[in-house]
């Protein structure tokens, strides 16, 4: 800790505090370091500094700071004390090693609790929290063990109450604020988190506090406040139960409380709150999907078009990651919430329009979010809304007239000026506000780019369309200040948490049963690889298949990888981009080119659970090479980079590229490509002549229009619907330790971590025939274990053979060549090259890595002449493939 942070963490008050010293009314005490018998040392609490006025003090002239006054007064009556020892002291005082405090290691969860414990004893003290939770018909939830409300009366760190360590915890969650002021008491100033407020807490899966919410009880500017604390995470009232069956989503924290009161609604749903009409967060759909036996949520939502337009947005959302749960709306009156309902009403009407809730219906007007801090326009006031005053006008929402979004590439916005066009217009970043501009006036147009949060370069367009189109500077101006809130409005309401909108599908009603009869099928993976060879994927009947099931683990968090090698032209990009179709295509990114540094410009969330198709991985730098084994290994990228800050200044900013991702790559030369390789799962492509053939056939038929490409299309379309209807369980399998692979395979540690997930993947591939566990996990059979082994088998046999796939081909077909003709027999390149039908090229490398690993040797010739070669190790592939296919046969049949 350097010296200047000792002096900002440490008060003077602290220090004369710590040695029994308290000065009078007028800051004054008898000095410390010399006879004193009237008060001559002077304490400015201000500045942290003393100074004594007494010509006799050995201090006398010189101005004392905290560790200036431990230095002197340790010397008094011994030994004299050093800089450095009084450093030290400086540093126990602020770490609590001193009299005065003990050292503690609250956590932020610990530091909420004991936080939110003293908020609810004071709701018991405060008439204003009493009168407003009355007012709001939340009395019932003062004192309630599960569902407490708290009161911040700002008053936790005053008086008796005030502790260093305590203070210290409460501005790193955020309840104090340091606004580096200091009181005249010497003490340091805070400014209160969330003053005045009732407080709620939300809670993360295992209910503990984890973040606050606060409801201010002042009305400010005529508005209730309401108040995230900083970091915001969990639920309220907490996580559903995972026996749910019904849930209520509410808009706000308020309504939440307001049902959760209601013994009769609260025993036949669970309640869970949004956020706002904008709110529902990732932590909610997480918290949503984990409830395996939900049947039905229902959204009771305010009654105006902001609570219908979610609610007709939210069931799409919700429809699409539950298609087997029913949805329903409350139709809550006009203008009214669920709190608002109880103003005059008794509490039973809530029952009642929960008992008469409908399916939500298609809304065609505009989205309108409110943020909680007022009611929308056209939200009736009730007697207990009186806070509720009418919102500013600068700050309504974005309406049909005012801003144009048909055609999202064209935005148009009628200025009282002149129109305004904005063309291309990115919603990627929240920090700025980018535009291309058009403007035009009686036939006469004005085109610009221009930073929108950048007032000189708004003033600067504004004076120069100003002259172009004969309009006063301060008219376009008026304009783009109302453009820029409107813009910011509109990508509130259509982005995405900064990052472009996420297109979601649904799958179609009449679908559905045909999706699920293929998942329920008892040969679901002899069907499912059928009908994979019907989209066009000819042969390679296992490689196919355990594409697919690394393709599909892009959902999850145990993603996998597979390495598809093979020499030019042998249809290895074809299989990848194949199989990639059979995902939707919402979540898949197909790569054909990757620059260095591309990987890191992502946004944050842009390639989670997504799935890369590197249609080329020959092409990739060492740069993005390592940002992709990155990704593979962490699933996340973080990188150091610089930015301009407000002032225009550069300085360092971290970003971070989230995934995980799942992938399906190409290369002709994996043997380079070791750390991607071990990450893998490698597959060799089929170029046998019986595949060559297989193929030409089809690429025929295809030519003579033989083969029904629309049938093809569909069947594509109905896996991809497929797909959709699977979810992200987690898997138990109580036969991990039953399969043990070969010892012999290279990186047995990592090859065992892959066929564990893959063994998963088999398991959540087969959800719908699954059985559960108590906490809600797909339990693994049997059968999943065999049929793993069985698709995973070449896998196993080319980690344990040192060839890789390609070089093994072209070994066994060199093999086949020669030894009819004996096995001494001699050999030149150029007899192989135009026997196996090899490119110059690739047998150059071919024979180089096979005399390297001294399966071929040469054995004489000359360079000019050519030189003759020798097969030097006959081994059998047979025999291996058998060994290892006797070795799981017999764990299999054990188990």
């Amino acid at each position: 800790m350097e010296i200047s942070q000792i002096k900002a963490k440490l008060t003077l008050k602290e220090v004369l505090s710590h040695y029994g010293l308290k000065p009078d009314k007028h800051l004054r005490l008898n000095c410390p370091f010399h006879d004193d018998k009237t008060p001559s040392l002077q304490v400015y609490y201000k500045t942290h500094t003393c100074y004594c006025f007494s010509s006799n003090c050995p201090t006398h002239g010189k101005s004392l700071d905290v560790i200036d006054f431990i230095l002197h007064k340790e010397s008094v009556g011994g030994r004299p004390f050093t800089k450095h020892e009084a450093i030290l002291k400086a540093k126990a005082l602020i770490n609590g090693s001193g009299t005065t405090t003990v050292v503690r290691d609250l956590t932020r969860s610990v530091v909420l609790t004991k936080m939110f414990t003293y908020f609810k004893n004071g709701v018991h003290n405060s008439k204003p929290a009493r009168e407003y939770l009355k007012n709001r018909h939340l009395e019932g939830l003062i004192g309630s063990p599960s569902y407490g409300v708290g009161y911040n009366s700002g008053q936790f760190h005053h008086g008796s109450r005030r502790d260093r360590h305590l203070i210290e915890s409460c501005l790193e969650v955020g309840l104090l604020l340091d606004k580096g002021q200091t009181s005249r008491t010497g003490d340091k100033a805070y400014s209160v988190f969330g003053k005045f407020g009732v407080v709620f807490a939300l809670k993360n899966q295992t209910g503990q506090i984890v973040s606050l919410y606060f409801r201010s009880t002042v009305a400010t500017d005529g508005r209730s406040r309401h108040f995230y604390l900083q970091g915001r995470s969990g639920l309220y009232p907490g996580y559903p139960s995972a026996a749910t069956r019904r849930l209520v989503l509410t808009e706000a924290i308020i309504d939440a409380a307001t049902l959760i009161q209601q013994e009769a609604i609260r025993k036949d749903f669970e309640i869970l709150s949004l956020y706002g009409t904008n709110g529902l967060t990732d932590e909610h759909l997480a918290a949503i999907k984990r409830l395996k036996d939900l049947q039905e949520i229902v959204f009771f939502f305010d009654g105006d078009e902001a609570g219908r337009s979610a609610a007709v947005k939210y069931k799409a959302v919700l429809s699409s990651e539950l298609p087997g749960v029913q949805i329903s709306q409350v139709l809550t009156p006009e203008g009214e919430d669920v709190n608002s309902l109880l103003d005059g009403h008794s509490p039973e009407i809530l029952t009642s329009l929960l008992e008469n809730r409908q399916a939500p219906k298609a809304q065609e007007s505009n989205l309108i979010f409110s943020n909680e801090q007022g009611a929308p326009a056209g939200h009736k006031k009730s007697s207990i809304e009186k806070e509720k005053q009418p919102a500013d006008p600068r700050a309504e929402k974005p309406t049909k007239s005012e801003l144009d979004t048909t055609n999202p590439a064209n935005l148009i916005y009628k200025g009282q000026a002149a129109q305004y066009q904005i063309k291309g217009f990115k919603r990627a970043q929240l920090d700025n506000l980018k535009v291309s501009l058009q403007i035009l006036k009686n036939g006469h147009d004005f085109r610009a780019k221009v930073e929108l949060y950048d007032y000189k370069q708004t003033e600067a367009v504004s004076q120069k369309a100003a002259k172009v189109l004969d309009i006063e500077p301060e008219l376009i101006e008026k304009d783009l200040s109302r453009l820029t809130t409107l813009l910011e409005e509109w990508r509130a309401a259509t982005g995405n948490n900064g990052e472009e909108e996420q297109k979601t599908l649904r799958v179609p009603e009449a679908t559905q049963p045909q999706c699920l009869e293929l998942l329920k099928a008892k040969d679901y993976f002899q069907k499912l690889n059928e009908l994979i060879g019907k989209t066009g994927v000819i042969g390679e009947e296992m490689s196919r298949l355990l594409l697919y099931v690394i393709a599909s683990t892009y959902k999850t968090n145990d993603t996998l990888h597979a390495l598809v090698q093979g020499s030019s032209g042998s249809g290895k990009t074809h299989l990848i981009t194949k199989i990639a179709e059979l995902m939707p295509p919402e979540h898949t990114i197909p790569l054909t080119r990757v620059t260095e540094s591309s990987f890191y410009n992502y946004g944050e969330n842009e390639l989670k659970n997504k799935l890369l198709i590197m249609e080329d991985l020959d092409g990739l730098k060492e740069e993005a090479f390592l940002a992709f084994r990155e990704l593979q290994s962490r699933g996340e990228l973080n990188s150091s980079t610089s930015v301009k800050n407000e002032q225009g200044n550069i300085q360092a900013a971290r970003k971070r590229v989230c995934g995980p991702i799942a992938s399906l790559s190409a290369t002709t030369k994996g043997e380079i490509y070791e750390d991607n390789m071990s990450r893998s799962l490698v597959i060799a492509v089929d170029e046998s002549k019986e595949q060559t053939a297989k193929v030409i056939d089809y690429q025929n038929q295809r030519a003579s229009g033989s083969i029904d490409t629309n049938q093809e299309r569909k069947t594509i379309e109905f896996l991809q619907h497929c797909m959709r209807l699977i979810q992200p369980y987690e898997v138990v399998n109580p036969f991990a330790n039953k399969v043990q692979l070969p010892e012999e395979a290279q990186k047995i540690r990592r090859l065992n971590q892959l066929y564990q997930s893959f063994v998963k993947q088999i398991t959540i591939l087969h959800q719908y025939q699954r059985s559960r566990a108590s906490t809600g996990e797909l339990i693994t059979e049997k059968e999943d274990l065999r049929i793993a082994c069985k698709i995973l088998f070449d896998c196993i046999v080319l980690k344990v053979d040192e060839l890789d796939g390609s070089l093994r081909d072209y070994f066994e077909k060199l093999k086949a060549y020669v030894e009819p003709k004996g096995k001494d027999y001699e050999f030149t390149r150029m007899e192989i090259r135009h026997a196996l039908k090899v490119s110059k090229t690739r047998q150059h490398v071919y024979m180089q890595e096979l005399q390297d690993f001294e399966y071929v040797r040469q054995v004489n010739g000359y360079a000019n002449k050519g030189f003759k070669y020798q097969i030097g190790y006959w081994d059998s592939l047979e025999a291996l493939r058998a060994k290892i296919q006797d070795h799981l046969d017999k764990q299999l049949e054990k188990i």
